[in-house]
């Protein structure tokens, strides 16, 4: 069932190559999707769908996301062993275990705090000791621990919030899905390049819940 996903995800992969700008993903990247228990992650109501290639309910109005799409963020910020990552909409807490597979640590930030109550607990018994999880507005980021080598966010808005650029280090990623006045969403690539200076690249159409909270 799992490697059905993995086979799944890179046909997709293969099928929007010419909008991500890539034909394949990080080989650690498709070996983290594959160590993390996706079944897991979701409720037991959904537990037949686990190893589908498609987003789920996961209560609170939230979803866990699309394997396919939860590989091409990680994929898009360029992880390596060494980075620090801001997950921004955390919710069951499979993008951050799929992210903590990879990258040093993982600060995720969810606005639902039993969703982050929830996930904190899952990850820790999971045996992830590199993810910390907290309740709040990722809107504003965590600046604590900013800057971040990359920054995922798994809902949509708006505009780009402007502390998540700030927190980025110059030549880190911020990967988010952004709405435009029509409604429809697009899943954006955002490098620093300079202190005062961030390169834009649009992939694929994406449908995400809204960034919630205050702006």
């Amino acid at each position: 069932m799992q490697e059905d996903m993995i086979r799944t995800i890179e046909y997709h992969v293969q099928a929007t190559a010419h909008e991500i700008g890539r034909d394949h993903l990080n080989p650690l990247v498709i070996e983290a999707i594959r160590n993390v228990p996706r079944d897991r992650f979701v409720p037991a109501g959904e537990q037949r769908f686990a190893w589908s290639d498609s987003p789920l309910p996961i209560g609170h109005g939230q979803t866990i996301s699309q394997p396919f799409i939860v590989a091409l963020m990680t994929d898009l910020i360029d992880p390596r062993p060494d980075h620090r990552v801001l997950d921004v909409g955390t919710g069951s807490g499979y993008q951050a275990a799929v992210l903590a597979e990879i990258v040093e640590a993982v600060y995720g930030i969810e606005i639902v705090a039993p969703l982050a109550a929830r996930a904190a607990k899952l990850l820790k018994e999971l045996g992830y000791t590199n993810v910390e999880i907290r309740a709040g507005d990722g809107y504003h980021g965590w600046p604590e621990h900013a800057p971040y080598d990359g920054i995922v966010v798994t809902a949509a808005g708006v505009g780009v919030p402007e502390p998540l650029k700030q927190q980025l280090k110059i030549g880190g990623k911020l990967v988010l899905p952004v709405e435009d006045a029509a409604g429809w969403q697009n899943l954006d690539v955002i490098e620093r390049t300079g202190e005062n200076t961030f390169e834009t690249r649009h992939t694929i159409g994406v449908r995400f819940v809204p960034l919630t909270g205050e702006h």
